[in-house]
This record gives C-alpha cells, sequence and structure tokens, in this order.
C-alpha cells in the first residue's frame, strides 16, 4: 500500500469517527490491516446515507448519488481522485474484490430516502434493507474473511432486515418531522395506524400497536439470523453493530407511542460495551 492509500484511507477513519460511530468503532475492534478498508466502505456509506440530511430538495440529493454512482462506473469527472474519501472507496473496491453491482445498488437504494414516498409494504421494506444494511454487512464480510464470507451470506440478510428496522425506530421522531413514513403501509393498516396519524402524532394506541408489530418484525429477522449462523470468527467484525439490535427493540416496546416522539438511542458507553462484547462471546 502507498503512502497516499494509507493517507487516504486515515481520512475515511476520521471521516467515520463524526459520521457514524457504531461503526468507527466496530473499525476500532477489527483487525488493523483490515481497518482502513472497512472506514473507506463504511464513510462512503455513511456519506450515502446521510444524503437528505444535506439537501431540502430530492433533485440535488439524487446528483449527489449520480455523482458516487458515476465515480464507480469510472465516468466521474477529472477532479473526483481529489476527493480522499472516493479515492479511499476506490482502493477499497480494488483492493479486496468487492462487486461493483453490489455498490451502486445500494446507491439506487438510497434514492427512496429523498423523497417521501410511503414503504409499501414489508416486503419492499425487506428489499431496502436487503440492498442497504445487508449488503454492507456482507461488503464487510468479503473484506475481513473473503474465503468464508459466502456462509455468512443468509445470516447478513437476514440481520441487515433486523438493523434496518432498528434504525427506523431509532429514526422515528426524525422521519416524522420530515414527513418520512419508513413503516410499511401493511403492517400499519394490520395494525389500525394511518400515515396521517403516524405523522400527526394523533392515535397513540395505534401508533404503539404499530411499533411493537415493527419491533416484532426486527425480532423475527434477527432470530433467523442466528439461526443461520455460518460467521467465522474472522468475520464478527462486520456484524458488530448489529449488536446493538435488541437492546433497541426492547426500548421501542416499551416506549410504545412514546418512540413516535423521543429518542431511543442508548448512550455511547453501552453501545460501545455491547459491541466489545459480542465481539469475543458472539456478535447477537
Amino acid at each position: 500500500m502507498t503512502g497516499k492509500e494509507q493517507e487516504n484511507y486515515a481520512h475515511c477513519l476520521a471521516v467515520l469517527r463524526d459520521t457514524d460511530r457504531d461503526r468507527y468503532l466496530a473499525c476500532l475492534l477489527a483487525p488493523a490491516e483490515k481497518r482502513g478498508a472497512l472506514a473507506a466502505l463504511y464513510a462512503f456509506n455513511a456519506e450515502i446515507a446521510r444524503v437528505r440530511d444535506l439537501v431540502r430538495e430530492a433533485l440535488p440529493g439524487e446528483i449527489r448519488l449520480q455523482w458516487w454512482r458515476d465515480l464507480l462506473e469510472g465516468s466521474a469527472d477529472g477532479d473526483a481522485m481529489a476527493n480522499p474519501l472516493a479515492a479511499g472507496l476506490l482502493a477499497c473496491v480494488e483492493e479486496h474484490r468487492l462487486p461493483v453491482a453490489v455498490l451502486t445498488d445500494m446507491i439506487e437504494a438510497r434514492i427512496f430516502d429523498v423523497y417521501n414516498d410511503p414503504m409499501e409494504s414489508r416486503s419492499a421494506l425487506e428489499g431496502y434493507a436487503g440492498e442497504t444494511a445487508s449488503a454492507l454487512i456482507q461488503l464487510a464480510s468479503l473484506i475481513l474473511d473473503p474465503q468464508n464470507a459466502p456462509q455468512s451470506a443468509v445470516a447478513a440478510g437476514h440481520a441487515g432486515v433486523a438493523q434496518t428496522v432498528a434504525g427506523t425506530l431509532l429514526m422515528l421522531p426524525i422521519h416524522r418531522r420530515r414527513g418520512q413514513v419508513y413503516l410499511p403501509a401493511d403492517l400499519m393498516a394490520a395494525t389500525g395506524l394511518t400515515p396521517e396519524a403516524l405523522l400527526g402524532g394523533s392515535d397513540k394506541a395505534a401508533a404503539a400497536r404499530a411499533v411493537e408489530a415493527f419491533a416484532g418484525l426486527g425480532r423475527e429477522h434477527l432470530a433467523k439470523a442466528r439461526a443461520a449462523n455460518g460467521i467465522s470468527v474472522a468475520n464478527r467484525p462486520a456484524f458488530l453493530p448489529v449488536a446493538l439490535v435488541p437492546h433497541v427493540l426492547r426500548a421501542a416496546e416499551k416506549a410504545g407511542a412514546g418512540a413516535l416522539e423521543r429518542s431511543l438511542q442508548p448512550s455511547q458507553w453501552r453501545r460501545q460495551w455491547w459491541m466489545w462484547r459480542a465481539l469475543r462471546g458472539g456478535p447477537f
């Protein structure tokens, strides 16, 4: 690895510390020789995941996402490599032979974030999670232990859905302020909650039922991830953020409709402890 590549990887790790503290810690708990590539992958994910935070309208968001797609497909403008995060991502892709199509599918899935379209169904949510959180876990596994990564693909698929459910529960107050509805329409209909009531907070009883049902969906996928197994010791760091999921689901079930109003984010020291413990005893 050249000095410039090391510098780019170090930049990615510094960016990650500010944009995704949990995956930053997961990087620090990974082997030192894998840390830079993981940081580049995770920093890229954080960048495309926060596009909605950076723009007020959908079109600029789509333009930002298109830039990353162009970069991966080799058609970005000539100044692209001046961006150390972009350079770090490309170095990571080349070094670990990551499938570009999976990364561009991640970008495509994130277009949903820049609009206020409702999540149509449970299967739509599972598809969204598969192309974002699940794909990220599997890509990290390809960096950490490519030989054994295929054995953890099923676990990664279900773990990513569980992680997306937990993340959505954490983001409920923010999504409501933006007018976004990530809870699947079929799940809300089954619990008697309308999108208008979710956004307006006008039906606490139905909201509590919807939160409980949504957390149940997360538990269902978490149980399937555990049953799938196949996670090598070397690939455990890829799954470390999933260790937070059961704690978030439990907090949401306890909060009920309160999850619409206040953050359920556990304290930083608790999250660090759960991840450190998962590294030694199993990821979730």
